[in-house]
């Protein structure tokens, strides 16, 4: 019987592994879950006869080339680092590679190599990326073929809570990777609108977001991401005059994380001095310039940063802690790491709590000498704490892609590769919309 190996049982596992236990009697595949942590695999299969859960560290050379060895398919969830890792294995071995994270250098360096064995490593297969890929070129290819020409493509995406689950201000809770969030739009933002190019430095980004309304989901920040001008060749737009790509947040979010953005608590490039042993409200006073004019910190903050000291914005601040004689209580950490460290213990989600994920993509184009816009929307709620809207959406295009693949329904594909090809999405959004994810169009 083949085997399906899954590198990593995160948050994001869960839809995941429950959709390939579903099709595994029947698609005559078994499931051979590996996580360091043996119960946490465990737990996800839930007993399930067509899963194995095996104790691996992925760093563990041996132990990792054995396991990929005794498989016919690897889906990699382990840390964006670790991917070269697991692709090397696989390389090696001849085994097919799946990922919901960005190709990377270092993957896009194997392409030639894994065509030549004719192995697939289909990366960017999740969410964001990986359905907006998905659903956008399924848009792009057809208004194509109808004789359109792209004028703007400008696409939102956000992992959010859901409105009955938000209890902070902030509306936020972490449904991802916490770090990335903290670090989310380090760099500069690069886009292209009305034929201009447009960049963001990192400390302005979230100062600069702008109001995003998406129909029957409600209103949001939406802020630029890092390089909106990588997709103009996958999704074959080289000459559009508009193209931007974004993430959504709840309405206010980014004025209030502009103020950590300027007081430096999202820099994780140095380690703070007696972080063990100092307060939150002691780092945030080590961060404001001594000439700041003031009494109290939270005056001198709020004329450092330039917000209203009743507004909604230190509303924000206040509720995290961060202004508070807790003790940090964590050795040689970077900043970055201390506010994640705050956060986690605010943001975390609790029994009941639902998420919510929404897209939305806005196509301008002009036919039969008119211009027209297209928008295309997707909200997606979570079950639980467990089965999120998040790993429904980065799990279930994985799930899906790794069956169509064991099928031979991508065997014309060889190399590494996102799915922005027909043969890719046309399948999957068609799976998609059977179990729920299903976008919604309006025209104008």
């Amino acid at each position: 019987m083949r085997t399906i190996l899954l590198l990593g049982a995160g948050r994001s596992s869960t839809a995941l592994i429950r959709y390939l236990l579903s099709k595994a009697d029947v698609e005559g595949f078994h499931l051979v879950v590996a996580e360091q942590e043996l119960a946490m695999a465990e737990a996800k299969l839930g007993g399930h006869p067509a899963g194995r859960a095996l104790s691996l560290n992925a760093e563990d050379a041996g132990a990792r080339l054995n396991a990929i060895r005794q498989s016919d398919l690897v889906i990699s969830l382990l840390p964006p680092h670790l991917h070269p890792l697991a692709a090397n294995d696989c390389l090696a071995e001849g085994k097919h590679l799946l990922t919901a994270s960005y190709v990377s250098p270092e993957l896009q360096a194997m392409d030639l190599a894994v065509r030549n064995k004719g192995l697939l490593f289909l990366c960017e297969c999740g969410l964001d990326p990986g359905i907006d890929h998905l659903s956008a070129m399924e848009i792009i290819d057809r208004l194509r073929n109808q004789g359109a020409t792209l004028t703007g493509f400008q696409s939102y995406c956000g992992g959010l809570i859901s409105p009955e689950s938000s209890d902070n201000p902030w509306g936020y809770k972490f449904t991802w990777n916490p770090r990335n969030v903290i670090l989310a739009g380090q760099g500069t933002a690069r886009y292209i609108q009305n034929g201009h190019y447009h960049y963001i430095p990192y400390p302005r980004l979230f100062a600069e977001s702008v109001r995003i309304d998406v129909p029957g989901a409600g209103r949001y920040d939406g802020y630029a991401n890092r390089d909106s001008l990588a997709y103009r060749k996958a999704y074959g737009l080289e000459t559009i005059p508009t193209l931007l790509r974004g993430t959504l947040r709840n309405e206010g979010y980014c004025s209030a994380w502009q103020v950590f953005v300027k007081l430096g608590l999202t820099d994780d490039s140095f380690k703070v001095e007696q972080s063990a042993t100092m307060t939150y409200r002691q780092l945030v006073e080590a961060f404001i310039p001594p000439s700041t004019f003031g009494t109290e910190l939270e005056e001198r903050l709020t004329r450092f940063c330039a917000i209203d000291p009743e507004g909604p914005s230190m509303e924000r601040i206040r509720s995290t802690g961060i202004l508070e004689n807790e003790v940090i209580g964590l050795s040689d950490a970077t900043p970055a790491q201390i506010l994640q460290h705050l956060l986690e213990q605010r943001w975390k989600l609790q029994p009941g709590d639902k998420d919510l994920i929404v897209m939305q993509h806005l196509f301008e184009y002009e036919l039969n000498g008119k211009s027209h816009s297209l928008r295309s929307s997707l909200v997606v709620k979570g079950d639980d704490e467990h089965y999120t809207a998040m790993a429904k959406t980065v799990g279930l295009p994985l799930g899906i892609a790794a069956v169509n693949l064991l099928r031979g329904e991508f065997k014309q594909h060889s190399g590494v590769k996102i799915p922005v090809h027909r043969d890719f999405y046309h399948p999957i959004l068609r799976e998609l919309s059977v179990e729920g994810i299903r976008f919604t169009e309006t025209e104008s």
